[in-house]
């Protein structure tokens, strides 16, 4: 299974915001230190902003930063709020399966159990699991401060 970069970007910016917690930070700071591109960002924070995760704050001194604190954020819905579907294979989606063997096939059965599998490895992280106890983002969190 793989991630779509929105929801890649999603994570990286509440893992920044997470270590970053106490001050506001742009969505400037956050696209040049993950060398992603600003507008798509944008858009990330805005939902992040909707889904009541994020405060932001317009204007001048304006930024964002975390709501809610990192041991109540849960991995799991994160990605299953970003993530358009979890189709592992054509026959997830009934209205373009052309499989021939969709009907007695046994696959479908069994990627949805990964992904179920997948899914409860998530559900069982939260945003402060990622960044506690990690001394490496200790080290990121000093070299990114000015």
């Amino acid at each position: 299974m793989r991630l779509t970069a929105y929801t890649d970007y999603t994570l990286r910016t509440l893992i920044y915001l997470a270590l970053h917690r106490e001050r506001l930070v742009t969505i400037q700071e956050i696209a040049e230190f993950h060398d992603i591109s600003k507008n798509h960002l944008t858009k990330i924070v805005h939902q992040l902003g909707m889904s009541e995760m994020v405060d932001t704050v317009r204007g001048r001194h304006g930024g964002l930063k975390l709501k809610l604190e990192p041991g109540s954020i849960n991995i799991g819905d994160v990605v299953r709020s970003t993530e358009s579907d979890f189709y592992m294979a054509e026959c997830f989606d009934p209205a373009n399966n052309t499989c021939s063997y969709a009907e007695a096939c046994r696959l479908k059965g069994v990627l949805n159990s990964a992904t179920n599998a997948y899914l409860a490895v998530l559900d069982g992280v939260s945003l402060e699991d990622l960044i506690s106890k990690n001394k490496m983002f200790s080290k990121v969190q000093i070299h990114t401060k000015k």
